[in-house]
C-alpha cells in the first residue's frame, strides 16, 4: 500500500480509510451496492452504504473480509444486537457464520447481548428491502438553568459540582477505588455522599447529570469497568439501576441523565467551541470516544472506538480482550506507545506497570530523545488515517484529543502528523476538520458543567 505519509515505525500499516477508498475505485465499473445496518434498542438503526465486487466473479473472500471490518466498525460505533446485510447473500451468509457463538466474532456477540439484553442475530435481505436510518439523537445537554448536580465517575477519583444557572458554585474531587472493590454498597455510598455534598451547596436540586465510563441504556448501567470486581449477581441486583436509585434518595421525581464520559467530554468541547459535529477521542489506558452530531445532539451510540479496527493488516497486533486484530486500543492508548517502543530501540523494564512504561517514554520525549519522537510521529500518522476512517461514519468538524498519551510535546506531535495526513491524503477532509487539544483545567471544569447540563427540566 502506497501511503503519502508513512507510519515511521510500522511499515506494514494498512489504514482502513485507504482500503475503503481503494475499494470504491476498484468496484466503480464492475461492482454491486451493499447496505450494512445495525439495529439496537427501541428499533434505532444505523446504516452504511458501500460497494463491493459482484458476487460470483472470484472475489468472495475479498468482499467478506472488507465487509466484516465495516460491520465490526458500525457495531462498536453505534451499538446493536441485530446486523442486517442487504445486497449480497454470499457475504451475508459469511457474516452470519462469523457472528455466532463460537464464531469469529464470538466476543462481540456476547458483549452486545449483555448490553442490550437481547439475543444477537444477523439477517440477510435483498437490497430493495434494506432498512433506513432510525435515529436516537436527542438534544441532551446545554440545559443550564436551575440548580444542578454534575457528577463525574472516574476510575481513580470521583468529581462532583454544584451548578447554578451554568456556573459551578462548588466542586470537589475525592479519591476512591471502585475498580478494586467488590461490594456495590461501596460505590453506592460514594456516589450518594458526593451528590449530597453538592446538594448542600444549593437551595434545591432541580436536575442531576452523570458522566461515567461505560455503556448506558436508558440511564441504566449495562457495562462499566468501575464495577469490575462486582459479581454478576450483585451487578444485576444492585448496580444496573444505581444512578436511578441514588437520584431518588436526593429527591423524588428529580430528572436524571446518565451519559458515557466520552460523550460528555465531546459535549463539553462543543460548548467550549460553541459549535457542533465534535468527535472526542481520549487516549489513556484504552481508547474512548464521544460524539456530538451536527444538530448538537448526543446520538445514543456506543462510540467504543477501542474495538473499532483501523488497520487492515492481518499481522497487526491483537487485542487480548476481544481477540481481534488492528483495533484502536493498540494504536491510541498507552498500549500503542508501549508496542512501538522496541521498534524505536527503546527498552522498557518489564517489571514496570503500563502507566510507568508510558512515563518513561514521556520523560524521554521531554528530554528531546528522537526515538520517543518517532513513537509519537507514528501514532500521529495512525491517527490521521483513523480520523479519515471515522469520517466514514461520523460527520466531523472538530476532533478533540485528550488523555495521558496526549500530554506534553507528544500530543502536539500527534496532531501535527495527523494534520499532515489529512492535508496530503484527504484534502477534502482537511478543509473541514479542525484538530484540538483542550486545556486540562478548563476541560475539568467544563466536564462537570456539561454533565450537570445533561437533563432537561420539564
Amino acid at each position: 500500500m502506497n501511503l503519502k505519509v508513512k507510519a515511521k515505525l510500522d511499515p506494514s500499516f494498512e489504514p482502513l480509510s485507504v482500503v475503503c477508498r481503494d475499494m470504491r475505485k476498484a468496484t466503480k465499473d464492475d461492482g454491486q451496492d451493499i447496505i450494512i445496518a445495525v439495529e439496537r434498542n427501541r428499533g434505532y438503526t444505523t446504516t452504511y452504504k458501500t460497494r463491493i465486487f459482484r458476487d460470483g466473479i472470484g472475489k468472495d473472500e475479498e468482499n467478506f473480509r472488507f465487509v466484516e471490518r465495516i460491520v465490526k466498525s458500525i457495531l462498536w460505533i453505534a451499538g446493536g444486537y441485530k446486523i442486517i446485510i442487504a445486497g449480497s447473500e454470499t457475504v451475508g451468509k459469511r457474516i452470519k457464520e462469523a457472528y455466532t457463538y463460537g464464531g469469529l466474532r464470538d466476543f462481540d456477540v456476547h458483549f452486545m447481548e449483555r448490553v442490550y439484553e437481547q439475543p444477537f442475530s444477523v439477517e440477510v435481505v435483498s437490497y430493495e428491502n434494506a432498512p433506513s436510518d432510525i435515529s436516537a439523537a436527542s438534544p441532551i445537554g446545554r440545559h443550564l438553568e436551575g440548580c444542578r448536580i454534575g457528577f463525574d465517575a472516574g476510575g481513580s477519583d470521583r468529581k462532583v459540582s454544584a451548578v447554578i444557572d451554568g456556573k459551578s458554585v462548588y466542586s470537589e474531587e475525592v479519591v476512591w477505588f471502585p475498580k478494586t472493590n467488590s461490594d456495590p454498597d461501596y460505590h453506592y455510598n460514594g456516589i450518594l455522599e458526593a451528590m449530597k455534598t453538592a446538594a448542600s451547596h444549593m437551595p434545591r436540586v432541580d436536575a442531576i447529570g452523570v458522566s461515567s465510563a461505560g455503556v448506558y441504556i436508558d440511564n441504566r448501567i449495562m457495562v462499566a469497568s468501575l464495577f469490575l470486581k462486582v459479581s454478576d449477581e450483585d451487578f444485576d441486583r444492585k448496580v444496573k439501576n444505581m444512578y436511578l436509585d441514588v437520584a431518588r434518595e436526593i429527591g423524588e421525581n428529580i430528572p436524571i441523565e446518565v451519559a458515557n464520559d466520552g460523550d460528555v467530554t465531546a459535549l463539553a468541547g462543543a460548548m467550549d467551541l460553541d459549535d457542533d459535529s465534535v468527535l472526542g477521542v481520549a487516549m489513556g489506558t484504552s481508547e474512548a470516544g464521544g460524539y456530538v452530531d451536527p444538530e448538537g445532539n448526543i446520538t445514543g451510540w456506543l462510540n467504543e472506538l477501542a474495538f473499532v479496527p483501523v488497520d487492515y493488516c492481518r499481522e497487526a497486533m491483537v487485542d487480548e480482550w476481544s481477540g481481534d486484530y488492528g483495533c484502536g486500543v493498540k494504536y491510541f492508548s498507552q498500549d500503542g506507545v508501549i508496542k512501538l517502543a522496541p521498534f524505536a530501540s527503546i527498552e522498557l523494564d518489564e517489571s514496570l506497570t503500563l502507566a510507568e512504561k508510558l512515563k518513561v517514554v514521556q520523560g524521554l520525549m521531554k528530554d528531546g530523545d528522537s526515538r520517543a519522537a518517532d513513537i509519537y510521529d507514528t501514532i500521529g500518522a495512525y491517527f490521521g488515517y483513523a480520523i479519515a476512517y471515522y469520517a466514514e461514519f461520523y460527520d466531523i468538524k472538530h476532533v478533540l484529543i485528550m488523555g495521558r498519551v496526549t500530554s506534553g510535546e507528544g500530543g502536539t506531535l500527534i496532531l501535527e502528523r495527523a494534520r499532515e495526513v489529512l492535508d496530503k491524503e484527504f484534502p477534502e477532509l482537511a478543509s473541514k476538520i479542525q484538530l484540538h487539544i483542550p486545556d486540562e483545567s478548563s476541560r475539568r471544569v467544563g466536564q462537570s458543567v456539561a454533565a450537570a447540563s445533561l437533563p432537561e427540566i420539564k
